[in-house]
């Protein structure tokens, strides 16, 4: 499961907060040990590139790429 969080100073360190509906469905509870990939995020605007050059878009269509970019945007 890939999710986006923000990065918080903590002292000296950098932490995470995962979201309380991935906690829920997850069922982490604190102090557990768990897994995550971690990989830093590249710029959007650079992914959207010449996107939709040339075409015209469907409502479907812009709805989808809405959420596609507000995923990129969290």
């Amino acid at each position: 499961m890939a999710i986006a969080v923000k990065t918080k100073q903590w002292g000296n360190s950098i932490g995470l907060i995962i979201p309380s509906d991935i906690v829920k469905n997850l069922k982490i509870k604190p102090e557990e040990t768990i897994l995550i990939n971690v990989e830093k995020k590249e710029n959007p605007l650079k992914e959207l590139w010449g996107f939709g050059k040339g075409k015209k878009l469907t409502q479907h269509a812009r709805s989808e790429n809405k959420k596609m970019l507000e995923s990129k945007w969290v």
